[in-house]
């Protein structure tokens, strides 16, 4: 496949999946609609996809199966979507961020509106760069140490069998249709950030891409450098939304590469960058990456379903319960 067509595929993927998601949250939106009338209007059942934005709820999942054996009722897409996440970022680099998260797909859209306003998109200064990407660690660091060293075992369990655990997918599906106050202005602020500066929330605020990039860094898969190919038009560092000195490295260890493949796709020299496996012989091919991108997840469903670790045993009248007037 020509690499000038890797852009438009994964930027297809992008907002293929953002809509898949819009249309989740739809359908918990009319979801929490009918329980709130009380059943006055017509059901519409829950998608257990949405759990994909529970990303504290996957990791409590996570610790809890670990401690019990098994994936817990309440939120068992959570689980196997947080394993997917980093699953895939352990063997296709930080794909998730470039290729599935919304908040990424619209954080491009916005840098690169940015770019054609003002002609460039700005970097800070290495130094507050550098401490500003801190912030993240500093927040994974506070979930990890929260979740898996300062809870006891019966804390967790007690948690996710809570009623506020219960409707967590829907205290946040509140919180975006109420956005007032602080949380509005930081919202705000960062979209106006995202114009001139490429990715901001996922540079410097992101705790999961913190995640994830750490785990990214065992992928297999990396964009290689050929030196001898090489023309050092420095288009590929130019390019690349993570501020990584491509043209300087001959393999990108870099936690902070997204596997977006703008470098590759934008390098004027043939041969010169590649998606390569160790060894530097070995090139990943954009089709079969964008399709294993797109069948993990597809299969976290699929293997969910199959065993019974996908939709939410809440019960019907547990969530009238919880949401009725």
């Amino acid at each position: 496949m020509s690499k000038r067509y890797v852009q438009p595929l994964r930027i297809a993927t992008q907002w293929a999946f953002l809509f898949f998601q819009i249309y989740l949250g739809v359908r918990l939106f009319l979801f929490v609609r009918h329980f709130r009338s009380g059943g006055a209007v017509p059901f519409v059942p829950r998608g257990e996809g949405v759990e994909g934005f529970l990303p504290i709820a996957g990791l409590l999942g996570v610790r809890d199966w670990f401690q019990s054996g098994s994936i817990n009722p309440v939120h068992p897409a959570s689980v196997l979507l947080f394993v997917t996440v980093v699953a895939v970022s352990l063997l296709l680099k930080r794909s998730f961020c470039s290729w599935v998260c919304p908040v990424g797909t619209l954080s491009e859209l916005l840098w690169k509106r940015g770019f054609v306003l003002f002609r460039r998109n700005v970097r800070p200064p290495r130094w507050l760069d550098g401490a500003l990407r801190g912030i993240k660690y500093l927040l994974l660091l506070f979930f990890l140490y929260f979740i898996l060293w300062s809870m006891a075992p019966e804390a967790v369990s007690d948690f996710i069998l809570s009623d506020y655990n219960k409707i967590v997918d829907v205290r946040l599906l509140d919180f975006f249709l109420h956005l007032s106050g602080i949380p509005l202005v930081v919202i705000l602020v960062l979209l106006v950030l995202s114009l001139p500066v490429r990715n901001p929330f996922c540079r410097y605020l992101c705790p999961y891409g913190a995640l994830l990039g750490l785990v990214s860094m065992l992928s297999p898969v990396k964009v290689t450098r050929e030196g001898k190919a090489c023309v050092a038009c420095g288009v590929c560092t130019q390019v690349c939304p993570a501020y990584i000195p491509v043209m300087a490295k001959e393999r990108v260890h870099s936690e902070e590469c997204i596997g977006c493949w703008r470098c590759v796709s934008h390098c004027r020299a043939m041969g010169a960058l590649d998606m390569k496996f160790p060894g530097r012989k070995l090139v990943v091919n954009a089709i079969l990456f964008a399709a294993l991108v797109v069948l993990f997840f597809v299969g976290a469903s699929l293997v969910g379903r199959a065993t019974g670790h996908w939709k939410s045993q809440i019960p019907y009248a547990e969530y009238m319960r919880l949401l009725g007037p």
